[in-house]
């Protein structure tokens, strides 16, 4: 953020910069997303749902798992959310004590450290590498799992790296956790910007224990609307009914009118466009961040985010970032955002802006290598 603030700071000043930091689509809401919301508004339809959401909108996600991953999901099991963050701060409630501790990858996405804390409870930020491709395993959870600890979080595809759990890495996993007593949330935000053969969700693994998040955000493009969702198990749905209530009382009306149109054959073409877009910037960026030097060990199979070993330029990835957006006018994210592992050595990369800017920003990163070796 801090380098956000500068990047838009040095734009007010007259400077081009390429922003290749932020993780959110450049892509505007489809059209027909954006036309439900206006027609909901104009309808009145202004006032709070119900605190688990539009029952509509729960039974159009329920049809999207049975038609995208072949899964007979009751949406009674589906609420829906301010955003995935929302999510997460429900299933945290429900799950955590003060004093425990939940298991989630170093480098991940920061915030979710902070929600941990913001319930008393401990992060444990567990080191993974490419080896791992950068996810939790069932040897992480035998080797960090202990008395305290009471859930492990994941995400498939995973930010800062793009990577993907594989089914039976996932079975082994959750195996690992259920064995201990443990609960297992699964992030799938990013599920449906997959590169490849689209995995199926978690919830194909039939398990009656799982907590699955989902958004809105990232695929149908819908930052701005803050809608999200989870799925959980039955016996859980009146107390995060309970919790959303008094934590929210509900998601945005008028976006969820708007997300039933997400799933019509217009807005779906929009976003399958969308998809085939980033995948093409991520067959362009990745090799010609390799070609500068980068080192990229593990091909991202989902989002739209590198992770990018820098040691060959700098030990200190805040400041060589920093400096590259003073001297070339290009905007990234350093390691530290991610977490410690490792983290003075690795930059992200997101491909959230069109071919034409990621070429001007690669022809800026090599200029600027060759005046820092």
């Amino acid at each position: 953020m801090a380098l956000l603030a500068r990047a838009r700071e040095l734009e007010a000043q007259g400077r081009t910069i390429v922003h290749m930091e932020i993780g959110e689509p450049d892509f505007s809401t489809p059209q027909p997303i954006v036309d439900a919301g206006i027609r909901a508004l104009r309808e009145g339809r202004t006032y709070y749902t119900p605190a688990v959401g539009l029952r509509e909108l729960r039974e159009a996600i329920a049809c999207d798992y049975r038609e995208r991953d072949g899964l007979d999901i009751d949406p009674r099991r589906i609420l829906v959310t301010p955003g995935a963050s929302g999510a997460l701060q429900l299933l945290l409630a429900l799950l955590v004590d003060p004093g425990s501790e939940v298991l989630m990858t170093d480098p991940g996405y920061p915030c979710n450290s902070n929600f941990v804390r913001l319930f008393d409870a401990t992060p444990v930020q567990v080191p993974v590498d490419a080896g791992q491709h950068y996810q939790l395993d069932a040897d992480s959870i035998e080797a960090h799992w202990r008395e305290a600890t009471c859930c492990a979080l994941i995400a498939s595809p995973s930010n800062p790296t793009g990577t993907i759990i594989e089914p039976a890495k996932l079975e082994a996993l959750y195996g690992a956790v259920r064995e201990r007593g443990g609960s297992l949330i699964v992030d799938e935000i990013y599920q449906g910007l997959s590169y490849g053969e689209r995995p199926r969700s978690a919830l194909a693994l039939g398990a009656d224990d799982l907590f699955v998040i989902n958004s809105f955000s990232k695929y149908q493009g819908m930052t701005g609307w803050r809608l999200g969702w989870l799925v959980a198990p039955e016996r859980y749905i009146d107390a995060l009914d309970a919790l959303a209530q008094n934590l929210f009382l509900a998601a945005p009306t008028l976006a969820q009118y708007a997300a039933l149109a997400a799933f019509g054959e217009d807005a779906q073409a929009i976003i399958e466009t969308r998809r085939q877009a980033f995948q093409s910037r991520r067959d362009y960026l990745l090799p010609a961040l390799v070609e500068l030097g980068f080192d990229i060990p593990v091909q991202p199979a989902g989002a739209f985010y590198l992770y990018a070993g820098c040691e060959r330029f700098t030990d200190d990835s805040f400041a060589f970032s920093r400096d590259l957006l003073e001297t070339a006018g290009v905007a990234i994210t350093p390691g530290i955002d991610f977490g410690d592992w490792q983290a003075s050595r690795h930059v992200r990369f997101a491909y959230t802006t069109a071919i034409d800017n990621l070429t001007l920003g690669v022809e800026r990163i090599g200029a600027f290598l060759e005046r820092t070796a």
